[in-house]
This record gives C-alpha cells, sequence and structure tokens, in this order.
C-alpha cells in the first residue's frame, strides 16, 4: 500500500508529515539536525553497525542518521531510509547526492504495512522517527519480518514530556496566553508516545522481538542551534508540542507568547546557544526469529 493511498491507516500522520510538519523540517533542517544529532550517534553507537551490513532506517526524515549509518556500513553495504514525508526524503536525497553515498537510498513508505525484503537487514534503525504508527504492534511485526534471524533493532524515543524542560518550558510559557490541547491517551500516537518503557516493552515482545533493552539518555540540547536565544523562540514558535498549540494563533498573540518565550528561556541562554535537558530511551531488542 503506497502512503498517500486514502484507505493507509496512518493517513493523518501522512498527511501532517506532508502538509505541515514536513515542509518546516525542511527549511529548519541543519537547526534540527544539530539539535538532535548528539542522541542519533549515541543510538547508532548502541547498535554497533558494522562495515557491509544491510540497515533500514525507519522515519529517516531529511536523511541525517540513515548518511551516517552510510558511512559506517561503507560501500560494501547498504542504507534504506524509508519516511513518509515526500519533501523530507527530497531533501535527503539531495545530502545523500552531495555526500556521494550511492549505497544509500530512499523511498517513500508507510514502515507500518510496507512490503520490505524479507530478511535481508542486519539492523532496524530510528531516530524519533516510530512513535507515530496507527498500530505499533502492526508495525514493528513489519520491520521484523525484514530483519534476518537475530537481527538487531535500536530505535531512539522520547521520555515523558516532563522530562524533557527544552519541550515543557516552552510550552508552559505559551499556556500563558492559548489554551493547551487536551494531552492524548497514554501510548497515542505522538512524541511522547513510547514514554513508558513498560509499553514499549510489551509492543515489541508482541511483535516477536526478544532482549528488549532500555538505556535512558539525559544530555542537554541545544535549542534552536547555536543562533542564540531569539533562534531558540523562533524555533519553538514553530516545531515542537509549542508550535502544535499555535498553529491557529494570529499575529498579535504570537507577539504575546514570543514575549514570553523570551523571558522563559532566558536563563538558559549560553555563549554556545539555549542549553536546556533532554531525557531519551535508547531501546534495544532482537528478532525472536
Amino acid at each position: 500500500m503506497h502512503p498517500t493511498d486514502s484507505a493507509a491507516p496512518n493517513l493523518e500522520q501522512i498527511q501532517y508529515w506532508n502538509e505541515t510538519a514536513g515542509p518546516k523540517w525542511v527549511a529548519l533542517q541543519a537547526m534540527i539536525d544539530a539539535q538532535i544529532e548528539p542522541i542519533g550517534a549515541a543510538a547508532i553507537e548502541r547498535v554497533a553497525v558494522a562495515a557491509g551490513e544491510s540497515v533500514v532506517d525507519v522515519g529517516c526524515g531529511c536523511g541525517q542518521s540513515t548518511l551516517a549509518l552510510g558511512r559506517r556500513v561503507g560501500p560494501a553495504g547498504s542504507v534504506l531510509g524509508v519516511d513518509i514525508s515526500t519533501p523530507m526524503l527530497g531533501r535527503a536525497a539531495e545530502l545523500a547526492a552531495q555526500h556521494g553515498l550511492r549505497h544509500v537510498r530512499f523511498e517513500n513508505a508507510d514502515a507500518q504495512t510496507h512490503a520490505f525484503a524479507p530478511a535481508a537487514a542486519d539492523v532496524v534503525f530510528s531516530r524519533f522517527g516510530v512513535m507515530f504508527f496507527a498500530d505499533p504492534i502492526a508495525a514493528f511485526t513489519n520491520l521484523r519480518r525484514s530483519l534476518r534471524p537475530s537481527g538487531r533493532l535500536t530505535f531512539a524515543c522520547w521520555q515523558a514530556i516532563t522530562d524533557n524542560p527544552w519541550m515543557l518550558t516552552p510550552l508552559l510559557a505559551a499556556a500563558e496566553h492559548v489554551p493547551l490541547p487536551a494531552p492524548p491517551a497514554p501510548g497515542a500516537p505522538g512524541p511522547f508516545a513510547f514514554a513508558d518503557p513498560a509499553h514499549v516493552g510489551a509492543i515489541l515482545t508482541a511483535a516477536g522481538f526478544t532482549d528488549v533493552g532500555f538505556e535512558s539518555l539525559r544530555q542537554a540540547v541545544t535549542l534552536g542551534g547555536d543562533g542564540g536565544i531569539d533562534a531558540a523562540v523562533a524555533f519553538v514558535l514553530q516545531m515542537g508540542p509549542t508550535g502544535a498549540a499555535l498553529r491557529t494563533a494570529d499575529a498579535g498573540m504570537l507577539a504575546r507568547v514570543r514575549d514570553s518565550l523570551h523571558a522563559a528561556l532566558a536563563p538558559f541562554a549560553t555563549a554556545a546557544g539555549v542549553r536546556m535537558d533532554s531525557a531519551a530511551w535508547i531501546v534495544s531488542a532482537r528478532s525472536a526469529g
């Protein structure tokens, strides 16, 4: 099933990542990559990808993690980046061409339903790309089928928003001016869907994975890259939970929220940018067969 099919199970996410979030990510690609690259790099280190291996990068976005994996496996290996966002995949293909990584390719596909080559991959990897499935058990079952026996799965996902001040602090500042949407149901598709290890462990076990492990990664991120507090404010006005809450705000409201965000983020401003704590899980597992 092609991801744009009207019967696609993740149609709401497909529309969001093509029409709303994807173009924004492309415009802010360098800034976002600088912000979350260290977390993705830590996850790549944990999975220990080796030269010559075959890797599937799920929710690859603009391709930074895919290219990093491509450099690890070398020309003797291969990396397939899959994503539902056409704009982001376009940018990913441009970057791969610029870096001459011909063993890296990209496909516009929904990993929940895509017909991957069976038992062909050594590793399934994702940097914040697996929390949006309508049916995560079906999705991970499908991904497991793409793995060779005892193939490895590793992905990074966010812990709870309360453990991520870089997202919570701006959201609370915005809440001084706009009503926040009701929180999603636990486990509902979204950035914090996999915050609970017990929930994630049950999904992966049901999907046929074993040896499921969780490593807590807590480190500072540079909000908005190295552009200082003005860049950080501009970033959160567009992206993440704060950007989502402000999607329909008018210019006057945005101006008021901007002032509150500036005040809320000022204590975290450093010479290297606005530095705030983050918390992610690095999840690992193996195919049970």
